[in-house]
Order: structure tokens, then sequence, then C-alpha cells
């Protein structure tokens, strides 16, 4: 699916931003404007053209608000939110300071439109390895005033590789608060504000990163049932959200939005053999000098190694390749017990094949769902056919929970 740009990193990520139409964190016009702005391929055209649109739509927001028209308000920070957080993605330098500067007003964006929702969105703080905390939001169906009691079936939620806590809102916070449930969501090691202003890197082992946001949810008493809480991870959040639920068993179901199996499986199905050997024979100053120059050629591989390295804390392409040895669930994938959705889409060229390894390698109940390019669905995560992905995570969520009354 090409959309404005040929270049597959462009028109992928235009696809990303106008998604969030879907529940107002975009407008197709504003997208595709915008688009027509940007030098393709050009990274920083890129980052300007977004900027211009994410300043312009924030000062409406603004304006809005001082007058008193707080859904239009609301609106338009949800959407500058989202032009902010696309300008400041493929900035890859890591010391670069417009990455903070972006970054952080998409943030106050969001938190502005945030507080225009009834009730508000809560910002949270989840206690993480006594010295720090971890970012995330609470979402809450409804002010619960004509319940009995308040606690709802809860939908733990993170992203992958570079998504961002603003942006689970759109792709799952919203679609779960419709169908009845409370939604916590969160960024740990390596994601948004826990790499940019902590400088914590990603981790595999994702279960020392889920039980202590389980712990946090079980916290409140008055808004999650205990026994209907289910946790779903996006992109490269389905190894993360799987390695979790290996270890973690008071999850009582899971999404894998989409599945990964293993993670330098994934990376070396797209290289070629030459580069494979290389690899695989420890050359590292080859390996490097290659990637060094692929990066110069292929704007996929210029964010992912350079996203990647700053995340991780590689210090060298090589280095990255090798750590992805670790992001595997070979040996725990028979240790998930609970309910397990894997979703794949039919062109994902981010882990192509993987969701079915997952899929047959599960014991525990499953069910595997294929979306397709007729269904206008095939591009990673279903990306840009939101209503069709939440139609079938969440009718399978129903189904799954109806069995643990």
């Amino acid at each position: 699916m090409k959309i404005v740009f040929q270049d597959p990193t462009f028109s992928f990520q235009l696809l990303r931003v106008i998604g969030e139409t879907y529940y107002k964190g975009a407008d197709i016009g504003e997208c595709l404007s915008t688009a027509y702005r940007i030098k393709e391929g050009d990274f920083e055209s890129w980052h300007q053209e977004w900027l211009k649109t994410a300043t312009r739509v924030s000062k409406y927001a603004d304006d809005n608000l001082a007058a008193g028209h707080t859904v239009s308000a609301r609106e338009a920070y949800l959407r500058a939110c989202n032009y902010y957080r696309a300008s400041e993605f493929l900035l890859v330098n890591p010391t670069d300071s417009r990455i903070q500067t972006t970054w952080r007003k998409s943030k106050e964006c969001f938190s502005k439109a945030a507080a225009l929702f009834s009730p508000p969105f809560e910002a949270i703080e989840i206690p993480f390895e006594g010295a720090t905390t971890l970012p995330g939001y609470f979402y809450h169906v409804d002010n619960d005033s004509g319940r009995t009691t308040s606690s709802r079936p809860t939908l733990i939620v993170h992203g992958g590789f570079d998504s961002t806590l603003e942006e689970l809102y759109t792709s799952a916070a919203a679609p779960a608060l419709e169908r009845g449930y409370n939604c916590l969501t969160f960024e740990g090691p390596g994601q948004g504000g826990v790499i940019r202003e902590q400088k914590i890197p990603f981790r595999y082992d994702w279960e020392k990163v889920v039980s202590p946001v389980v712990d946090y949810a079980l916290s409140r008493t008055q808004d999650v049932d205990p026994k209907h809480i289910a946790l779903m991870g996006i992109s490269m959040g389905g190894y993360l959200a799987a390695r979790a639920a290996a270890f973690e068993h008071r999850i009582a179901a899971c999404i894998l939005y989409n599945g990964v199996f293993d993670g330098y499986d994934a990376l070396a199905s797209s290289l070629p053999k030459s580069l494979l050997t290389a690899i695989e024979n420890g050359n590292r100053e080859i390996v490097n000098t290659v990637f060094d120059i692929l990066m110069d050629s292929d704007t996929n591989i210029k964010f992912n190694m350079a996203h990647g390295m700053w995340t991780t804390g590689a210090s060298s392409p090589f280095e990255l390749i090798m750590n992805s040895k670790n992001y595997t669930i070979k040996n725990i994938v028979q240790d998930i017990k609970c309910p397990t959705l894997v979703l794949e889409a039919e062109k994902d060229d981010s882990f192509p094949g993987q969701p079915k390894k997952v899929y047959e390698a599960l014991k525990c109940p499953k069910k595997y769902i294929l979306f397709t390019s007729e269904e206008g669905a095939e591009e990673h995560c279903q990306c840009g056919a939101p209503a069709l992905s939440n139609q079938r995570i969440f009718d399978w969520l129903d189904e799954t929970f109806a069995k643990k009354i």
C-alpha cells in the first residue's frame, strides 16, 4: 500500500499518522497536505513539515480552549499530539535537541486533551525497581456513579520498538473504553520518556517490567477486576508481551499484536546470505561497514539501525544485531498458559512469518487471525485498518472473558 510516497518508510509512516483519524487523532486533509510538502526520503523535510502542521493545529487548540470550545480544543490537541509525534519520529541522532523539545510538545498536547475528556484520563507513575517509575495513563470507562462496584475487566497495553505512550490512546485505549474495559497504558525501558528522559534502554526480560505494572493494577481494587486482566503488546511488543505472559500468570488473556517468535530470525530474514555469514563469523568490521553504506541509501535501515542502537544502548550495528538474539521466546513459549490471540498482517515486512511461528508453538488456548490485502489491513500491525482490527481483537477478548466468569 503506497500513499503519496514511493519510499516505503515514508508511505507507511504517513499511513500510521492517518490511521489515528478513526479516533480523532488526525484529519485526512491535514495529513495529505503535509505529505505533499515533504521531499521524498528527506528526514529533515519530514520533520519540518510535520512540525509546521503540529504548530498550527496546536494554536487552533489553544484558541478554542480560550474561547470555551472544549470539544474543538480537545480534538485539536489530539491531532497536534500525533503530528508532533510524527515530526519527531525521523530525528534519528540521539544528540539532536529537537527530539526532546518536539516529543515534549506532543506529550503536552495530549495532557491538555486528556484533561478535557469526561472522566479525564489519569496520568500515573508506576513504581519500578525501587529507584524509579514508569509513566502511564489509566483510562476509566465512566464515573461509575451508578455501579455497586467500579472494578472492571482491564486491558494493560504497551507498545514496541518506536511507539509512544500517547499513541496508545487511539490504538488501544479508545476502543477498549467503548467496549466497557478500563485500560492501563504504560511505557517501559527503551520506550518514550523512559529512554528519552531516564536513559533506560530496552531489556529482553520484559516480565520484570510487566509484573510491577500488574502489581500496580491490582492495587487499584476499586477499578480493576483481578480475574479479568488482559495484556496487549503492539509491534515488537508482541515479543515483549509474550515473554511477560510466560512468567506472569496473573494475566488472564494475552494479545500479540502482532506475534514475534525470534528477533534475530526476523532480522536475518531480510539480509543477504553474504552479510549473514559475516555476522555469524563475527566479522564486526565488515558488518558495520556494510550497514553504514546501507544506512545512506535505505531509509528503513537508516531509521531501524539508528533508533535501535539508541534505544538498546548498542554501540554499533553489529552489537545491535547480536543483542537481538536475546529477544526470543523459543524456549519459554510453552510456559504461556493464558488464552492468547496472535495477529498477523499479510504484507508485514517487519516480522514476516513470525506470528505463525508463535501460534504453532503455543500450547495454551489460542487463536490466529490473518489480516489481508483485500481487507486493506495487510500493513504492519494492520496499520490503517483500526475498525477491523479492533473488532476482531475485542470480540475475541469479550468471548474469552465470558468463559471466565
